[in-house]
């Protein structure tokens, strides 16, 4: 994607001619069919009406799927099991991550791979449901992630008809200086591939790779992961481990409800130490970049801004939560000393994260 050779440590700037999230309310008690992971053919949809639901709702894209005539690669991916000395292909890496990702437990972009951020889902999964933390699946871990019959039962990879709204996205080719990205109308995506992607909480790769042969033209069915529904407990505090690269969010009674693969920080600029708390929380912030020089670069909003699409701001001036414009790198690059995550994960968050709410370092 690119990278900024110095990011702005006046960080606080970020626009607010965009939509502030401070309603005092925002995440309030929710009802059964608000938590439900189960989609059945409309996911990231909640049928609640607490205003987290409502919140979500109007954060993240509907998505409507079928599972019809599904080729043979998907209905592998949705059959797949795990027994003791089975190898984690794929196909079965992808169940995995769709298994740890409806647990509230974050993989980063789907796609299919046994690597960091899978094992790290692994670990708070096992964490949070008080199982023996491994490095490695085992028993214990896959009963536990498929104990749920309604949820084994939801469909990994799905039909997804392409629309309009999908395809006529504005796109842009993102310069490398600041001062260049400052004159472009919005920070969007490079390519309808890259949207489509960060959709479907995908690796590009993977989603190209599922449909070798598509145009990825409107009114075409594509096969595509299904995302499911967020966490909409309620988030009192989060936990930023600088160790494990990790996000733990817990709700009012300090239970583990989520986690997320993050950056946090790095040797030249490391994240502050301590507890702060959330300030201010901004939905598709522009972002202010100030060069050696004092000059001051303000870059527009997208999901290809430096702080994707979201900022949730903390009581520590210039630090907060974000997104990231290149997901598929979470955990595997730098930050500015900020917590980084994938735009998804951030919307999640942005929707359920209460206003005053805990944020440690640790």
């Amino acid at each position: 994607m690119y990278s900024l050779t110095k990011i702005s440590s006046a960080m606080a700037a970020i626009g607010l001619s965009t939509m502030l999230f401070m309603s005092p309310a925002i995440a309030a008690p929710n009802t059964d069919t608000d938590i439900s992971p189960v989609t059945n053919g409309v996911s990231q949809k909640l049928t609640g009406d607490s205003k987290t639901a409502v919140s979500l709702n109007k954060l993240l894209p509907t998505i409507n799927y079928n599972t019809e005539k599904l080729p043979k690669t998907a209905q592998k991916v949705n059959s797949a099991k795990w027994t003791k000395g089975a190898k984690i292909d794929q196909s079965l890496g992808t169940k995995l991550q769709a298994l740890l990702n409806w647990h509230q437990h974050g993989v980063g972009a789907v796609d299919g791979y046994w690597g960091k951020n899978t094992r790290k889902a692994m670990r708070a999964f096992q964490q949070a449901n008080n199982l023996s933390v491994t490095d490695t699946l085992n028993e214990e871990t896959w009963q536990a992630l498929t104990a749920s019959e309604r949820l084994t039962s939801q469909p990994v990879l799905v039909n997804y008809k392409l629309t309009e709204d999908d395809i006529n996205i504005k796109t842009t080719t993102i310069p490398a200086s600041a001062e260049d990205k400052a004159k472009l109308d919005g920070m969007y995506y490079e390519s309808v591939l890259e949207g489509l992607a960060e959709k479907f909480h995908m690796n590009e790769k993977y989603l190209k790779s599922l449909n070798a042969n598509a145009s990825f033209s409107a009114g075409e069915t594509i096969i595509v992961y299904n995302p499911s529904n967020p966490n909409t407990k309620p988030v009192s505090r989060v936990v930023a481990d600088k160790t494990t690269q990790t996000l733990y969010a817990y709700d009012k009674a300090d239970k583990l409800i989520a986690s997320y693969p993050t950056t946090v920080g790095s040797t030249s600029t490391p994240s502050p130490t301590g507890s702060h708390t959330v300030k201010v929380k901004v939905h598709e912030p522009n972002y202010t970049y100030t060069a050696e020089d004092g000059k001051k670069s303000i870059i527009p909003p997208g999901p290809n801004n430096p702080v994707g699409s979201v900022w949730i701001g903390l009581s520590k001036p210039s630090y907060g939560i974000h997104g990231s414009p290149d997901p598929a790198r979470i955990s595997r690059q730098a930050s500015a000393g900020c917590i980084r995550l994938t735009n998804w994960d951030a919307l999640a968050l942005l929707g359920t994260i209460e206003n005053g709410a805990t944020v440690e370092f640790k």
